[in-house]
């Protein structure tokens, strides 16, 4: 969505130094930073409330979505990485279609976070925790971006040709 390049050619990387990539670096990343944006998108909400571009629901709409991203999370970590990492690729076709769908509603969650932050654009006269939390979801919605495309483009895109060859 915001960000389309990919740090390194990850293509030519083996499928399992791939999934620790993704796992060290995308999952455990989303499960440190969203409770702290909610806890940003909280204190703005609380303080600014009466302010006409307080990003009002913010907060629960980040509850919503890190609820969202963990069962996710969860379900490549529990079926699908394991899968895909014992080659497990004919069965993997089922499991990616479901990823593919979720992906394609994390890009609209972005979306809408960025329609409620109104494209993060920092009022003027913002206080510096307003200021944080648009910069802090600026950052997560480029990782997310970044997790998003690594795993279509990549992962599953080699799983899914080599899926097809073997069935």
């Amino acid at each position: 969505m915001i960000s389309s390049v990919l740090p390194q050619k990850w293509s030519e990387e083996t499928t399992s130094a791939l999934i620790d990539h993704l796992l060290e670096n995308y999952h455990a990343r989303h499960r440190e930073h969203l409770p702290t944006l909610i806890k940003l998108a909280r204190k703005v909400e609380q303080t600014h409330g009466d302010h006409p571009e307080c990003p009002a629901g913010l907060t629960q709409y980040l509850i919503s979505m890190e609820q969202e991203l963990d069962s996710h999370m969860l379900k490549e970590e529990q079926i699908l990485f394991p899968m895909l990492r014992h080659n497990g690729h004919a069965r993997a076709r089922g499991p990616i279609s479901v990823m593919l769908m979720e992906h394609q509603e994390h890009d609209q969650s972005m979306k809408r976070l960025l329609t409620l932050t109104r494209f993060l654009k920092v009022p003027n006269n913002a206080c510096l925790t307003w200021a944080s939390l648009y910069e802090e979801l600026g950052q997560f919605i480029d990782e997310l971006s970044q997790h998003i495309q690594l795993e279509n483009e990549v992962l599953f895109a080699g799983q899914t040709l080599d899926a097809q060859a073997v069935s």
